[in-house]
């Protein structure tokens, strides 16, 4: 048992409590949730998401700003309709945008001030999980990119709201080690309680579930599978997720790594592009 354990038990059932009733989401996940629950709708439209996203500005700018990126604008003319814009990058990618944006300024909350260089690492990591997923699934062609895309940036989702949640508790911005314990312990089963609660679709949750686990991949098929290359890759060997004791684990982990590196490369205009998108500096 851990000498920390009274500590997380204390935060976890408060967390477990709010996650059962009426979450008291960050201010900044309001538009995100405002989006997602239009998007629920079956017969929303292009009119009526527009409408939505319209009512938070900085989610309707990083719209326009993907739209007219060179992935879904290769022919550069300029896109200033945010109408037009929805409908060239697409539902999905709605959602995706505007959750990003969502937690994009949950890193920029008073609460996150103290955890501040651990929360940048953990969003620059999801970013280029994000981005690698994307070529990924691109080059595989069998899986959605815009679904992998969005699980590498929501894969780590538990950290940025366990942070968020931990400013409440004074004894932890006093203990660094137990924040990474509670990191390493927990911050996968809170993400997909929260994913669940923010409905985000099923195919995405269970994508992530699990994903610091190492397991067997033959080939890449499904989005679970592209997340766990994309995560290495990405350097996902986090300080969040703990050590790794087990050397035929690492080596195995390596070795995965290494089949395929080159995409790293690949996805480098990927990476620029999304952080431009979401307007965030290289």
């Amino acid at each position: 048992m851990s000498a920390h354990d009274s500590l997380h038990f204390r935060i976890l059932e408060d967390i477990a409590h709010e996650l059962s009733g009426d979450i008291n989401f960050p201010t900044c996940m309001d538009a995100a949730l405002l989006v997602r629950n239009t998007l629920k709708d079956p017969f929303a439209n292009i009119d009526r998401v527009v409408r939505v996203v319209s009512i938070e500005p900085l989610i309707s700018s990083k719209l326009l700003r993907l739209a007219n990126s060179i992935a879904y604008n290769p022919a550069g003319k300029t896109i200033s309709d945010l109408g037009t814009a929805i409908g060239r990058i697409g539902f999905d990618s709605v959602r995706t945008i505007s959750l990003a944006v969502a937690m994009d300024q949950l890193l920029k909350s008073r609460n996150l001030a103290a955890y501040e260089p651990i929360a940048h690492r953990a969003w620059a990591h999801s970013l280029d999980v994000a981005a690698i997923a994307r070529v990924l699934a691109r080059r595989i062609g069998r899986i959605n990119p815009e679904d992998a895309m969005m699980a590498g940036l929501v894969h780590d989702i538990g950290v940025f709201y366990l942070l968020y949640r931990a400013a409440e508790y004074p004894e932890y911005r006093s203990n660094p080690d137990a924040m990474m314990e509670l990191l390493c312990g927990w911050h996968e089963g809170i993400g997909e309680s929260l994913l669940h609660a923010l409905g985000v679709p099923e195919r995405i949750i269970e994508a992530i579930s699990d994903h610091d686990r190492l397991y067997n991949v033959e080939t890449p098929c499904n989005v679970r599978d592209v997340l766990y290359f994309a995560n290495l890759l990405a350097g996902g060997d986090r300080e969040w997720m703990g050590e790794y004791s087990d050397a035929d684990a690492q080596e195995l982990r390596d070795a995965d790594r290494a089949r395929y590196q080159d995409l790293v490369l690949e996805a480098e205009d990927d990476i620029h592009e999304l952080r431009s998108a979401l307007g965030i500096r290289q």
